[in-house]
């Protein structure tokens, strides 16, 4: 190509679509040529292993070297500068795309599911006759735009002479930039169609800087995993089958000025000690605004440097794991803040997000929506699924607001939406999107969990997408939350009047694989901590605490426990102080934290209270419609037809002498009381052993005759 003066100059200011044509080695007939962009370079050299070429400067800082014969092979270029060192470097413009057309075709399809492999900023390595050359090469989606420039502090933050190529209709533009390491720190300048500048974090970065700070970090891993034996009991445990006791927590507010790896041994110890199975982490991707928790991103392929590296967060999860217990992490692709740098308008124009407001704005979190129809913005989600399962070995990933993706009147009057193609208010891309995630996300990764946070009574959430279900493996049960909330808040004598807030959810107990959720948001914005929403004086209200921690764990249904609620914290959550630990020098708390972990560890060990949570044949009634005594009892079972006797007591009045109608004849012993002394209650209970009375009662042949605890919930096992 011999470029006229037009494009010359465009190449001189930095903002052509294809400077690889232009800069670099190229043949012109006969001849050839080679251009290096060096503007106020005093002169430019050209070197090969035996030979040295003076170039001259021809238009706007671009220098040229002409010839005839064989042209040079490896070079390098030095620049001479007035009162700096000379720039000596391999010629970024000599290298050819690093990324191939079949990359290219599928993230135009939106199919590419290792997107994380073929976009953002990669060290890589070249070898040529001159010996080794490292740096980087960067790719990234923006096409809207009339050029791309790599900024960073490896070129003093001046994009000029680091132009991408635009790579055809597929929207990518590529570079690769000779000596460029790790640790360096990037940014993208995008010219718009109206030739305005934007400079942009790389929506692929896998690092940034710590907020609030914005720039994308160059990054590589270089982490040895050591969790292989838990992957290899994953694959070959069911979920739905297993005991699932999670505690959810906020990493930047369960112990202050903890980083990733000086975390880890405290919360494996407290999560040891505490006896459950899983930790939720709330959103740990890169997000500006701390008060958001993490549910407004800006990094979906970088964990939060608030806390230290990617491979910070890969020895956590590791250690994790290591301990045996399993790592679910919140993921947020319904919506992403509007911040001019991040990526909004990405190109200039609405790019990951709707164009229209009715579509691509999110009225209550004033977000934008991602455009889920678009193909390589599902693409880019999708992806970014797997990637948290790929790369950092999450056990599960936790879908925060589902229900917000699949309505497009999600919080809109009318007027602020549009109906889809049928005139529904379903949101058919979103719903393929989520589909299209869970579907993939299973396929790469068997043994994962993908767990949905919908609020609604979409039919389908937890069941298979060849089903015409969206794929999810768990749902939360809002319901069940809102429900048992609103009866336990109520005074006990009162209660019998609200009885069916605790029965109702068994109506419905199957038709999703449903968790059972505790989780920070009903412990935030004034909603007070799980203590502070019992009745009663202090004691009743532990009691109470005790007694719906109890019922909850029997209930069908796996659990998720917010931290700081297993000591009884009394202030509600806030994210910017720790939890309040001091609580635990009193017996009162300490006894709280001591029944939450006998709990687990008689849940884990019964299988009858979690191996067949989501078929009805592991739940049966004795009897459900006690409302005048704020009594529930039922049992639990498992496979084998072991069973656990639940009797829920919601009345602060004690009972001597009561009479339940069990399956079977024999003895029962108590397996968990929450009303034990060491857990701070009265201490009723039945320490012995029961025999069973050829008694009918309940529809049963026998029963037993025991005491019940108040404001209590009592386990007994058979045999």
């Amino acid at each position: 190509m011999n470029p006229n003066l037009e494009t010359l100059d465009t190449v001189s200011k930095g903002e052509y679509h294809d400077p690889h044509s232009v800069l670099g080695l190229h043949s012109e007939g006969k001849a050839w040529v080679v251009r290096v962009l060096r503007p106020l370079a005093e002169t430019v050299v050209l070197k090969t292993k035996t030979k040295k070429f003076s170039l001259e400067h021809t238009h706007h800082g671009i220098w040229e070297l002409r010839g005839t014969g064989k042209a040079p092979g490896a070079y390098r270029i030095i620049a001479s500068y007035d009162n700096a060192p000379d720039w000596i470097a391999v010629d970024p413009y000599s290298f050819k795309p690093t990324i191939g057309e079949m990359d290219l075709h599928l993230i135009s399809e939106g199919r590419h599911e290792n997107l994380w492999k073929a976009l953002g900023s990669e060290l890589v390595t070249s070898k040529d006759a001159l010996g080794d050359t490292s740096g980087a090469r960067f790719a990234v989606w923006a096409p809207n735009a009339k050029a791309v420039r790599v900024v960073g502090d490896f070129n003093g933050w001046d994009g000029t002479c680091y132009q991408m190529r635009s790579m055809g209709s597929s929207g990518v533009w590529e570079m690769l930039i000779p000596g460029v390491s790790a640790g360096a720190l990037y940014k993208y300048e995008i010219c718009t169609r109206d030739n305005k500048w934007l400079t942009k974090i790389d929506p692929m970065g896998n690092q940034f800087e710590i907020p609030p700070n914005t720039a994308t970090v160059v990054t590589q891993s270089n982490y040895s995993w050591n969790d292989q034996q838990w992957l290899d009991n994953r694959l070959a445990t069911d979920p739905l089958r297993a005991p699932m006791s999670i505690y959810e927590l906020h990493l930047g507010s369960w112990r202050s000025g903890k980083n990733y790896r000086t975390i880890a041994q405290d919360l494996i110890g407290h999560v040891k000690h505490l006896g459950f199975t899983h930790v939720e982490f709330m959103p740990l991707a890169e997000h500006p605004f701390g008060g958001s928790w993490g549910y407004q991103v800006t990094g979906y392929y970088a964990p939060t440097s608030r806390f230290g590296s990617p491979d910070d967060l890969r020895y956590l999860i590791d250690q994790l794991h290591q301990a045996g217990i399993g790592v679910i992490l919140d993921w947020v692709p319904a919506h992403f803040p509007k911040d001019e740098w991040a990526l909004a308008k990405f190109d200039g124009e609405a790019l990951y997000e709707d164009a229209d407001p009715r579509r691509g704005d999110h009225p209550d979190w004033g977000t934008h929506v991602f455009n889920f129809g678009r193909n390589e913005v599902r693409n880019f989600l999708v992806a970014n699924a797997s990637y948290w399962l790929e790369e950092f070995h999450v056990d599960g990933l936790r879908v925060d607001a589902v229900a917000s993706m699949l309505y497009l009147d999600y919080s809109r009057e009318d007027g602020q939406w549009l109906p889809n193609v049928h005139g529904g208010r379903e949101n058919l891309d979103a719903i393929e999107f989520i589909k299209e995630t869970n579907a993939t996300a299973y396929r790469k990764n068997p043994g994962i969990m993908m767990i949905a946070e919908e609020s609604t009574a979409f039919a389908g959430v937890s069941s298979p997408t060849d089903q015409n279900g969206l794929g999810f493996g768990f749902k939360w049960n809002m319901g069940w939350m809102h429900d048992s909330l609103e009866y336990i808040q109520h005074e006990p004598i009162h209660r019998k009047y609200h009885h069916n807030e605790l029965t109702f959810s068994l109506l419905y107990a199957y038709d999703e694989k449903f968790i059972l959720p505790i989780s920070h948001d009903e412990v935030v914005h004034g909603k007070g901590s799980l203590l502070s929403k019992m009745p009663g004086d202090d004691w009743q209200k532990r009691a109470n605490m005790r007694a719906y921690l109890g019922f909850m764990w029997s209930h069908p249904g796996k659990k998720l426990l917010f931290m700081g609620q297993e000591f009884a914290q009394i202030s509600e959550w806030g994210e910017s102080r720790e939890l309040d630990w001091w609580l635990l020098d009193h017996f009162e708390h300490q006894g709280m934290q001591k029944m939450v972990s006998d709990m687990n560890r008689h849940y884990i060990a019964s299988a009858a209270l979690w191996e067949l949570d989501h078929e009805p044949e592991g739940f049966q009634w004795i009897d459900g419609g006690n409302a005048d005594q704020n009594i529930l009892s039922f049992i639990r079972k498992d496979s084998s037809g072991r069973s656990c006797l639940v009797i829920a007591n919601f009345a602060p009045t004690a009972h001597e002498e009561f009479r339940v109608g069990v399956p079977a004849s024999g003895e029962w012993n108590e397996l968990f009381n929450t009303d034990h002394s060491e857990y701070g209650g009265s201490g009723v209970g039945n320490p012995s052993a029961i025999q069973t009375d050829e008694v009918a009662s309940h529809g049963h042949s026998q029963s037993l005759s025991l005491r019940v605890p108040p404001l209590a919930v009592v386990w007994l096992q058979q045999g």
